[in-house]
C-alpha cells in the first residue's frame, strides 16, 4: 500500500508552502520553479487521497487535513534533522565512547600526556581505561571490549590483530643507591644476571624480552624474585633485595626516588611500544580520532 509514502521532500514542501502562503515564494524557498512545487504537492494530495490546500488565483491555505498533515511535518523534519545532527557528530567524532587497554607502564608514563591533549580537542568523547598485562591488553582488544590497545611489539605476528609501532622503550638496569649498581658506569648484561635478580612473571612483555636476552647470552635467567606488577618489583629493588632490569616507560610506575638507573652496555633489544587494533574491522570515529592523535603525539 502506497496511500501514505509521503517523503522527508513532501514535509519540506508542505511546511514552505504552508509558511509563504504561495507558491512563488515557496518555491523561491525550496530552489524550485512554481509549476514544479505545484506538480509535487498535487502528487502528494493524490497519493494520500485528501487535500492539503485551498488555491486561489494569489494565495493557498492549509485545509483541515494539511494542517493536521503539517504538524505531522514538522515533527518528521525535526527528528530527520536531530538524527543528521547526531549522524554528522558521530562521523566527526565530537562525542561518543572510546575504550583503551595498556600496559600499566603505558598507562602510568606515556598515556595521561596523550589523554590531556586529545580529551582538549575531544572533550564530548568518553574515555575508559583499562590497564593490564600484555595478555590481557591482546584479549580486550581481540574479543571487543577494547577498541585499541597500547601493547608491546612481541604480539604483533598475532594474524586477528594489526600493530602500528610508537616508539622504542629502552631498558636500564635500576638498583639500590648502596646495592651492586652503586657504581655510577655502564654494565654488561652477563653482569646483571649474575647479581640477585628481581624478574617480572613469565608472560609479561618486559619477561620475554629479558628471556630473549639471556638467550642470546647464552646463560638461562634465574631470578631470586619473580612478580606480577612493576610496583612490588620497585619495592623490592628499593629495599636491596636486588636488580633489575626494566624499560624506561616502566619507571613512573615504581613510584619510588629510592632507586638508581644504569645504562646496559649490550643489552641487544628495545621494547616496541604501539596500538594494536583488530583486523579487518573499521575503527569508531572516535577510535580513529584516537589512533591519529597518538600517532602525531609520538612521532610528530
Amino acid at each position: 500500500m502506497t496511500r501514505n509514502n509521503a517523503t522527508l521532500q513532501d514535509y519540506l514542501a508542505v511546511l514552505a508552502l504552508a509558511r509563504g502562503g504561495s507558491f512563488r515564494a515557496a518555491a523561491e524557498d525550496l530552489g524550485l520553479s512554481p509549476s514544479a512545487l505545484s506538480r509535487q504537492i498535487a502528487a502528494l494530495e493524490d497519493r494520500l487521497e485528501a487535500r492539503l490546500f485551498d488555491r486561489d488565483t494569489r494565495n493557498v491555505s492549509l485545509t483541515r487535513s494539511g494542517e493536521v498533515f503539517a504538524r505531522i511535518a514538522e515533527r518528521m523534519v525535526h527528528t530527520a534533522q536531530d538524527a543528521q545532527a547526531e549522524f554528522d557528530a558521530h562521523l566527526s567524532a565530537r562525542h561518543g565512547h572510546l575504550t583503551i587497554a595498556g600496559l600499566p607502564s603505558v598507562t602510568t608514563a606515556l598515556l595521561p600526556r596523550i589523554l590531556r591533549s586529545f580529551s582538549a580537542a575531544h572533550p564530548d568523547i568518553d574515555l575508559r581505561i583499562i590497564d593490564a598485562l600484555s595478555g590481557s591488553v591482546i584479549e580486550a582488544v581481540e574479543t571487543g571490549r577494547a577498541d585499541l590497545g597500547f601493547a608491546a611489539g612481541t604480539v604483533s605476528a598475532r594474524s586477528r590483530l594489526s600493530f602500528l609501532p610508537l616508539m622504542d622503550d629502552a631498558f636500564v638496569a635500576i638498583g639500590a643507591p648502596d646495592g651492586p649498581l652503586a657504581e655510577d658506569r655502564a654494565y654488561d648484561w652477563a653482569e646483571l644476571v649474575r647479581m640477585p635478580f628481581i624478574a617480572m612473571a613469565q608472560g609479561t612483555s618486559v619477561r620475554e624480552l629479558l628471556d630473549g636476552a639471556c638467550l642470546r647470552l647464552g646463560q638461562p635467567l634465574s631470578p631470586r624474585f619473580e612478580v606480577a606488577h612493576l610496583a612490588t618489583a620497585g619495592a623490592l629493588v628499593a629495599e636491596g633485595l636486588g636488580v633489575s632490569a626494566l624499560p624506561e616507560l616502566t619507571l613512573p610506575v615504581l613510584r619510588t626516588d629510592r632507586l638508581i638507573r644504569r645504562p646496559i652496555r649490550d643489552f641487544g633489544a628495545k621494547r616496541r611500544i604501539g596500538l594494536v587494533r583488530r583486523t579487518g574491522r573499521s575503527l569508531t570515529p572516535a577510535a580513529q580520532a584516537f589512533l591519529t592523535h597518538v600517532t602525531r603525539e609520538t612521532t610528530g
